[in-house]
């Protein structure tokens, strides 16, 4: 049977042990409850001076992370897979109704808890038993997913193009290991100067999409000076028998292409990996999650209607991932392609920054769970104010997958890999989510300032079942995944590093406990800059001795 602690909330108000001296000069401990000014408790006591974030960095965060390059390459993808122009609009509006709903249910969440952690917060705070486990399931994800990877690539390429470079495998890679080194150093070492850079990337890309959507506004209307150039195709995409034809409704096309289509909107979650540093976080999250949000769907969309307003569709079917590319050529001409060039690598480098921001923040906050070894080296915001540490982990095994893959199937494989745990999590605290509300959960007593409706959560639900299950099933003759490995690869690799954090959590939370008689208790502990952090103690089941983990 649970003890009376597990009838708790898990993120209840830390009690937080203090080192004081006596009279004697003695080091005791004591505990004491950590409060804001007002007297209330609070759920994380992060100290109001590490809060940098407002309502305009929330919201680039998690613009920045959604628009990489997907918006200009996806279009030609889906357009494949859709078969006519109707349907590709069809599919982005259902991937925004899916990416409304996952915004909606990260909005409740992160009003019910708001910290820093993202899905390991709120799966903790739904699957308290096994003890530890759920911690440990996904702190092998955290930190062996290598999150810039693969948009550091992308920006290597593209840079280099933009620099009338030849890209090679090895200048790539250098290129890639700078600018990541630079997200590291921006973030971790210059806080202040790194929100700003990245800020100013999102307005930056939010001022390109908007050139390109008006553009092809002024197109349709014939405005002088937007015209297709002479000697390319003009399309004809918006009559209405043009508009629908071709249209694919076999299910695995369909399939195919919502996949892209939903992944193209991921990052929604992203300023809940923050939370513990927003200011006002409650408030700021149900606001800037929509806000941004809302903005990515228009920016989708209106580029979209801007690109079949210039670009033919045999011309987009042909060019590959190069619907952007086809549209600044057919409307400024083929000189502008290296000005195009630099600015997806700008579009990748604000992408890069809200990725590693937050992605440090979740190394942070497993160190700061006392699970991991050197929990206390990744907790620590040490030297610069920032959490270097978590920042530094994120670079390192971004920069080890990226410079041991070679290009090829093994590329694509990373993508593959990084997404799929996603699909698990989002399914994991949608489910979750369902399951607070049933009379089982009751005594979690969850009643969070803001609700998403029940029949938005199952939608979110079963849209991440489908994308948990596409990668199973085998793909129609001539759509191969990969060129040489099996369909599946990305699947049983991400499944079975989950099982490595079940295994990690049986062995040394589990096993050995029982094995040598004790027990492992979380206390919380006050470090040096002020922010709490949990540790681990193990009590003796025969005695009153403890020691640490």
């Amino acid at each position: 049977m649970d003890g009376p602690s597990e009838r708790e909330p898990l993120l209840q108000p830390a009690q937080v042990q203090q080192k004081v001296t006596n009279n004697l000069e003695i080091p005791v401990e004591r505990y004491s409850s950590v409060q804001d000014e007002s007297d209330r408790n609070v759920f994380d006591n992060v100290p109001d001076a590490k809060k940098q974030i407002g309502l305009a960095s929330a919201v680039m965060l998690i613009f920045n992370r959604v628009i990489g390059t997907g918006v200009f390459a996806a279009p030609s993808i889906i357009l494949r897979s859709s078969g006519s122009v109707g349907m590709t609009f069809v599919m982005w509006i259902i991937g925004a109704l899916v990416a409304s709903a996952g915004t909606a249910v990260y909005v409740e969440f992160g009003t019910g808890l708001p910290r820093s952690g993202g899905e390991k917060t709120y799966m903790e705070y739904i699957y308290r038993r096994p003890k530890f486990m759920i911690t440990c399931f996904y702190a092998i994800y955290g930190l062996l997913i290598g999150w810039l990877s693969a948009s550091s690539v992308v920006f290597g390429e593209y840079t280099l193009n933009a620099l009338a470079i030849q890209p090679t495998t090895v200048n790539v890679r250098v290129v890639a290991l700078l600018c990541s080194t630079f997200c590291l150093i921006a973030h971790g070492a210059f806080l202040n100067y790194g929100l700003t850079l990245q800020n100013a990337l999102g307005f930056f890309k939010l001022f390109v999409l908007l050139i390109i959507a008006v553009s092809g506004l002024f197109c349709i209307a014939g405005v002088p000076g937007f015209a297709i150039h002479a000697g390319y195709n003009i399309p004809h995409n918006f009559t209405w028998t043009s508009f629908w034809e071709g249209s694919d409704i076999g299910l695995n096309a369909f399939v195919t292409g919502m996949y892209n289509v939903i992944w193209s909107y991921v990052g929604y979650s992203n300023a809940n990996y923050a939370l513990s540093e927003v200011r006002d976080p409650i408030r700021t999250i149900k606001r800037a999650a929509p806000l941004a949000m809302i903005l990515v769907a228009i920016a989708y969309l209106s580029v979209n209607v801007a690109y079949f307003a210039v670009v033919s569709k045999q011309d987009m079917l042909e060019g590959g991932t190069m619907a952007a590319a086809l549209f600044f050529r057919n409307i400024f001409g083929p000189a502008t392609e290296r000005i195009l060039s630099a600015v997806i690598a700008l579009s990748v480098l604000g992408n890069l920054l809200s990725i590693l921001f937050t992605q440090g923040r979740v190394v942070q906050e497993l160190g700061r769970e006392g699970i991991l070894p050197l929990s206390s080296f990744f907790a620590s915001n040490k030297p610069f104010d920032a959490p270097l540490a978590g920042l530094f982990a994120q670079w390192l095994i971004s920069m080890i997958v990226m410079i041991a893959a070679p290009p090829g199937d093994a590329y694509l494989f990373i993508v593959n890999f990084s997404m799929y745990p996603l699909a698990i999590f989002n399914m994991l605290i949608s489910g979750g989510l369902l399951l607070l509300y049933t009379p089982a959960f009751k005594p979690y007593e969850w009643c969070p300032p803001f609700q998403a409706w029940k029949s938005i959560v199952i939608f979110f639900f079963l849209s991440n079942v489908f994308l948990a299950i596409v990668p199973i099933i085998p793909p129609s003759p001539g759509f191969d995944v990969y060129e040489h490995l099996p369909y599946w690869s990305h699947v049983v690799i991400a499944v079975t590093i989950g099982l490595l954090g079940i295994i990690y959590w049986f062995v040394f939370f589990n096993w050995i406990p029982r094995k040598h008689g004790y027990r492992i208790v979380q206390e919380t502990v006050l470090q040096d800059d002020g922010v709490p952090r949990n540790v681990l103690r193990r009590i003796s089941n025969r005695s009153g001795d403890e020691g640490r983990a």
